[in-house]
C-alpha cells in the first residue's frame, strides 16, 4: 500500500462533497508531476484529503477505489483521474502550520513543494500525521 496527500479547494470540491457522493472522481489535475503520481496509485491506497486556500489543513482520509484512468474532463487525453471514497474525517484537522512546525515532517512535499496537488506520503509520515490528528495541537 502507498500513501498520498490530495489537495483541493473546498469551494470547488471539499471533504463534505466526497462524503456526500460516497465515491468521487478525482479529476481536473493539470500538472504533469501530479499526473505521474496519480498513475502510481492503486486501489486500496490511502490518501490524506487537504483543504487548500483559506483553511490549509488536512481534514480527512480517503481510499483509492479505482486506479488511474483517462480523465473525462481532459480533451487532450494527457491527464488521468482516479476514484476514491471517504474513510474517515480526522478528529482534529491538521493545519499546515502544525505540519511545518514538526521537525519529523520537514521532508514532506507539503513542506518542500507546497503547490503540488497530488503528493506521496511515506508510511512514517502517515503515522505521524495520524498521531497529530488524535492529539490537541
Amino acid at each position: 500500500m502507498k500513501y498520498w496527500l490530495l489537495k483541493s479547494e473546498p469551494s470547488e470540491y471539499g471533504w463534505d462533497d466526497l462524503v456526500a457522493e460516497k465515491e468521487g472522481c478525482w479529476d481536473g489535475v493539470r500538472n504533469y508531476a501530479a499526473r505521474n503520481f496519480m498513475r502510481e496509485m492503486e486501489a486500496g491506497d490511502l490518501c490524506f484529503f487537504y483543504h487548500s486556500q483559506k483553511e490549509r489543513a488536512i481534514v480527512g482520509i480517503a481510499r483509492v477505489t479505482a486506479p488511474a484512468f483517462p480523465d473525462p474532463t481532459d480533451e487532450s487525453g494527457r491527464f488521468v483521474a482516479i476514484k476514491l471514497q471517504p474513510v474517515r474525517q480526522l478528529e482534529r484537522a491538521i493545519s499546515l502550520s502544525v505540519v511545518k512546525a514538526d521537525q519529523r515532517l520537514q521532508q514532506m512535499p507539503l513542506v518542500r513543494q507546497p503547490r503540488l496537488s497530488v503528493q506521496p506520503v511515506t508510511k512514517t509520515e502517515f503515522a505521524i500525521l495520524e498521531e497529530l490528528a488524535a492529539h490537541e495541537q
